[in-house]
């Protein structure tokens, strides 16, 4: 898999009313991705003044998250992507390791820095310690996929049943989930732009692009919460 990532990526919102609309539309263009139904695990990383999550809301030109990500419930054995993802305007780039979940845990425990891209880590491992980094969101959804046809660089992803938790990090263990979105939140990822025929689509279905974090949703709705955990 690829640990470097540079695309053009634009988010939507949709309600199931709206998805179903556009995908009767849009399907005979399209080919389910080889990852089209899957899960979707993540660990959103910030100091305890929320400063990364704080800074995503105000809307900047330039921002970065980090978090880690699995496509699968963890064991000691699972591979697991430890990433910084950095967005400058609606580019975004993404830079990451493949490490096994205990040298995850050993890294982010015992500060054991996992064999792996040595230069990647090192850029982890500086915004880690730069901006005295724990796990604070977990978030969880259901992720469908679809590529155009004969595109496979363009990408189409619509995310549903988003939950999360702020202070229980195993993602075998979903006690005391909070459900967030009953709609769906679609992505556009391409390394060109949008086609014509789609955005004549979008625009006859009234469906236009925003800037739409699922993190920064969940920090302004229990932003009491969280400051308190």
């Amino acid at each position: 898999m690829e640990t470097i990532i540079d695309r053009y990526e634009q988010k939507y919102l949709l309600s199931k009313e709206e998805y179903n609309n556009l995908i009767n539309l849009i399907e005979n263009y399209l080919v389910k991705d080889k990852y089209f139904m899957e899960t979707i695990y993540n660990i959103y990383f910030d100091n305890d003044q929320f400063e990364l999550i704080n800074r995503s809301i105000e809307k900047p030109i330039y921002k970065e998250k980090m978090r880690m990500r699995s496509y699968y419930k963890t064991d000691n054995d699972t591979n697991i992507f430890l990433e910084i993802k950095k967005k400058y305007a609606d580019t975004s780039n993404k830079r990451r390791v493949i490490i096994s979940y205990k040298d995850y845990l050993d890294y982010i425990n015992k500060g054991i820095i996992p064999e792996c891209d040595k230069q990647i880590m090192s850029e982890i491992d500086y915004c880690f310690k730069n901006y005295k980094l724990k796990p604070k969101i977990k978030l969880v959804y259901d992720r469908l996929a679809y590529n155009l046809k004969n595109n496979d660089s363009f990408r189409i992803t619509f995310d549903t049943n988003v939950r999360y938790n702020l202070n229980n990090f195993d993602f075998n263990n979903e006690d005391d989930i909070m459900f967030m979105h009953d709609g769906y939140i679609m992505e556009i990822k391409t390394f060109n732009g949008i086609p014509l025929w789609l955005n004549k689509v979008l625009n006859n279905l009234n469906i236009y692009p925003t800037s739409y974090s699922k993190v920064g949703k969940i920090y302004n709705n229990v932003k009491e919460m969280i400051i308190n955990v």
